[in-house]
């Protein structure tokens, strides 16, 4: 039963964060992938990495903001709580997220940058060169990059079919806590 004035949705801002880094990481990896498959050197392979790398930093550089905002924000109570292990189970694999929504773009960068080549932000602007020009450091970073990635979908293949688990089977409020809502208990009863 909601009590007056409880929130059970993600606030705005979280939420925002949430469907803007989807967005983002969803584009990279297919990016990436299709990259990946093109002639190493060549067009449209040069600029699809160009924007694949802007789209990995740019979720490396909002990460810290998400990650400092939930601290501080927290998250909405729920009407109904889970048991413990799926509440435990639930914050290993956002845990889980984070650590490769961070490590991903990382070992990206050290690929890139160890190996020489360029770290553009969509034509803007580049980022500098933090570590040396290493052909081990770079195919170190590749090798991640890869495995990390692939794991990073593996990842998110799981979440999805939690979200659908949640939303089809238990239907239950979990996917709701990321929608935003209108009417009573929700935090946009009042927009």
């Amino acid at each position: 039963m909601s009590r007056p004035g409880r929130t059970y949705t993600y606030d705005r801002v979280q939420r925002g964060f949430h469907w803007l880094m989807a967005a983002l990481i969803v584009a990279a990896l297919g990016l990436g992938i299709y990259a990946a498959w093109q002639v190493p050197g060549t067009s449209p392979r040069r600029e699809l990495l160009d924007i694949h790398k802007s789209l990995g930093l740019t979720v490396l550089l909002l990460l810290p903001l998400r990650f400092v905002y939930r601290l501080v924000a927290g998250e909405p109570a729920y009407r109904a709580p889970p048991s413990r292990s799926a509440h435990a189970a639930a914050t290993l694999a956002h845990l889980t997220l984070y650590a490769l929504m961070l490590l991903l773009p990382l070992s990206g960068y050290v690929y890139s940058a160890a190996g020489g080549y360029g770290l553009p932000w969509f034509g803007v602007f580049s980022f500098p060169r933090l570590v040396p020009i290493d052909k081990a450091l770079s195919q170190a970073g590749y090798g991640a990059h890869y495995w990390i990635g692939w794991g990073l979908g593996l990842v998110l293949g799981l979440h999805l079919l939690a979200v659908a688990w949640h939303a089809w089977v238990r239907r239950d409020e979990v996917m709701g806590r990321m929608w935003p809502r209108r009417g009573a208990g929700g935090d946009e009863a009042s927009a």
